[in-house]
């Protein structure tokens, strides 16, 4: 197809096209004549898949890059392709409160605790641990102790299932992929499913609770 159909058929402005292939985020066209490139099925793939990083995942273009370097690395093993990837799309604390040390030993605890095999230099590391320190400067340090181990838990369901489902891709790339897609479009899944669940367990400490006392009146 030539650039045209291209957009019509995924949504983007071809300026935003050219745009991707000069920064490399999509591979160029196929000449077909010196002003001329023909475009296919894989082009209209990873153009969605771009989209869908910046749109529903909110990545930057830059970080979109640096994702698809990762998933474009064939040399590298599958584990650590992964790790480049997700390096990629953690986003750094920009905030230090008071208490990084204390939390920082928390999280480290909890690593062990839970046998996870993760360096203490991933970025997710740190981002937890700022949570925590901010959770223990505004008064509710309890969290950590009442939640943070269910937290985990509920994580290495949620990572596991991630995993199943990326694992049908059998190929190097379609697994990195959809490891990728799947966290950074799962993320947005989770956040959105967490607030309605909340609103459920809302009604059922809640609502139903207050319908009980009244009916017991």
């Amino acid at each position: 197809m030539r650039i045209g159909e291209l957009s019509r058929e995924t949504g983007v402005a071809i300026p935003t096209i050219k745009y991707y292939v000069r920064e490399g985020l999509l591979p160029a066209g196929r000449l077909t004549s010196p002003n001329q490139a023909s475009y296919d099925d894989g082009h209209v793939r990873r153009l969605r898949l771009i989209r869908g990083l910046i749109d529903v995942g909110g990545l930057s273009v830059s970080v979109v890059s640096e994702v698809l370097a990762a998933v474009d690395s064939p040399e590298e093993s599958v584990h650590e392709v992964l790790g480049a990837a997700q390096h990629a799309i953690t986003p750094r604390p920009a905030a230090t409160p008071d208490g990084m040390e204390q939390a920082r030993r928390t999280v480290a605890e909890l690593i062990r605790r839970r046998g996870w095999r993760v360096g203490l230099d991933h970025p997710a590391f740190e981002k937890v641990a700022v949570a925590l320190a901010t959770f223990r400067g505004i008064g509710h340090g309890e969290f950590e102790e009442e939640v943070l181990d269910d937290y985990a838990e509920a994580c290495e369901r949620v990572a596991a299932a991630d995993l199943a489902w990326a694992g049908r891709n059998a190929e190097v790339d379609g697994l990195v992929e959809s490891v990728v897609v799947g966290t950074v479009l799962g993320d947005a899944v989770l956040t959105a499913m967490r607030r309605l669940a909340h609103v459920e367990a809302s009604a059922r400490s809640f609502e139903d609770a207050a319908a009980e006392r009244a009916g017991g009146r």
